[in-house]
């Protein structure tokens, strides 16, 4: 039987059977045919509009192209691996349609050039759907942080109760590392959005193409402009792919948070019925297996990443096989990384907190500490002599087993005689949160401010 590969005139046999298996990429490279047949399209348009391709054959395959796009949204079209690839798969269909007008599409490129052109349109289309994704979940913590302005919460730092904050003042903290998410989407939007076709194999065309006219067709802002850069670069692709990592990193730490809180030995929150899971054998248990499936998946990504820096540290210019393999670990990225954005703004809706948990929390760990110290400084006491007096303080509170705000004046102005009744003021909760009136800080008018900053920034 006749080799059907497009190169198969150099050869003296087939390829084998095991080797069409092992260098096949049409059972994962398919999802680009979309993208493949809108390259196509301005490719043809342009080699028209050159004079290349005749005003038939540019209509022709115009239709051809339509028909298979209908096919392959439609699930009718037959997928060969023998034809080893979507770009040849599609090629062939389209030439079996309208003969010899689809083998001139071909003309001044090359699949290196073309596949390259098909991940970027592919992977500029999900990251404007990741933006929209991320603003989802940023919308549905502002939500959550409202609802809780005023409700207090331990902050910490080393796992350690710290000082009070808001449990809204926590939640902004996770928008504003997805601010920063969407800010590097943005910008690796701009790296990805460049038109390597035209670079043909590595070394340009001599057909009297316009680059920049396929650039225009096609929305890309600018060309690659050193061919042997254009079909091999995979930079863009790891650049995503860091970002993403990012993004994953964010949701894992919020998720180890959520898992913790959820935990009947801190009972700060929980997470409603439709994102647990019990147990097979202890029928008590809810576990909160999405969160906890983030943190594997945040894994998942960032080995993609590492796995893309390996594929290209020690390629030669230009193009080489090696990379095909650059595509199962982006697409599955793209993939984790918008399931994960979707169930997180559904399940942070799903979310109930428990703010009399949070409290008791705050008033168990001397969480109030810091500001006696700074009332007493107020009071003109040296910070570091005021810090000495609060440290004996908290370790007699301790041996009584009380709150700082549970001991009598009299005992607190064993410690210092700058003390006043006016002290207990700072010593609860609320009323350290209120000190901390100023951008960026957690009393509850700030952080009203900041959801309203935020939902305009958004627009939601």
């Amino acid at each position: 039987m006749q080799d059907t590969h497009a190169w198969s005139g150099r050869f003296s046999e087939p390829v084998s059977e095991l080797v069409k298996k092992y260098t096949a990429s049409v059972g994962f490279d398919c999802r680009l045919a979309p993208f493949d047949i809108e390259g196509s399209l301005a490719h043809a348009a342009m080699l028209a509009r050159a004079g290349v391709l005749s005003d038939e054959d540019l209509a022709a395959i115009r239709r051809g192209m339509a028909e298979i796009l209908d096919d392959i949204r439609a699930g009718r079209f037959a997928w060969s691996l023998d034809l080893e690839d979507v770009h040849m798969n599609i090629e062939r269909c389209l030439t079996d349609k309208i003969g010899d007008a689809g083998k001139r599409l071909h003309t001044g490129r090359s699949r290196n050039d073309q596949v390259a052109t098909d991940i970027r349109l592919w992977l500029r289309a999900q990251i404007d759907v990741l933006g929209v994704l991320v603003g989802e979940l940023q919308s549905s913590l502002l939500d959550l942080a409202e609802r809780h302005a005023d409700t207090v919460m331990p902050g910490f730092t080393h796992l350690q109760v710290a000082q009070p904050v808001t449990f809204g003042h926590h939640m902004l903290a996770y928008v504003e590392m997805l601010a920063r998410d969407a800010e590097r989407l943005v910008d690796v939007r701009k790296r990805v959005n460049r038109l390597p076709l035209g670079a043909a194999a590595l070394a340009g065309t001599t057909y009297p193409i316009d680059r920049h006219y396929t650039a225009e067709l096609l929305g890309f802002d600018d060309v690659c402009h050193n061919s042997l850069d254009a079909v091999s670069d995979r930079d863009f692709a790891i650049e995503f792919c860091a970002a993403a990592s990012l993004v994953m990193t964010h949701l894992s730490r919020l998720s180890e948070e959520l898992v913790l809180w959820m935990s009947p030995r801190v009972g700060f929150i929980d997470i409603a019925d439709r994102f647990c899971t019990g147990s097979s054998i202890m029928p008590q248990k809810k576990n909160p297996d999405v969160p906890e499936l983030v943190r594997g998946k945040s894994g998942r990504v960032s080995g993609h990443l590492v796995g893309l820096l390996m594929l290209m540290k020690s390629q030669p210019l230009a193009y080489n096989k090696d990379n095909q393999e650059d595509k199962e670990p982006l697409f599955d990225t793209v993939d984790t990384l918008i399931d994960t954005l979707r169930i997180y703004a559904d399940m942070m809706r799903g979310v109930t907190v428990k703010p009399e948990a949070m409290r008791g929390a705050v008033l168990q760990g001397f969480a109030t500490a810091t500001d006696l110290a700074d009332y007493l400084v107020k009071k003109g006491l040296p910070f570091r002599d005021s810090h000495e007096v609060v440290a004996r303080a908290v370790r007699h509170a301790e041996q009584q087993g009380v709150d700082l705000a549970d001991l009598p004046l009299a005992v607190l102005q064993s410690f210092s005689a700058l003390v006043a009744e006016d002290v207990y003021t700072v010593l609860t909760p609320e009323g350290s949160l209120a000190e901390r009136d100023h951008v960026g800080g957690t009393a509850p008018n700030q952080v009203r401010a900041q959801i309203a900053r935020w939902r305009g920034v958004l627009g939601k």
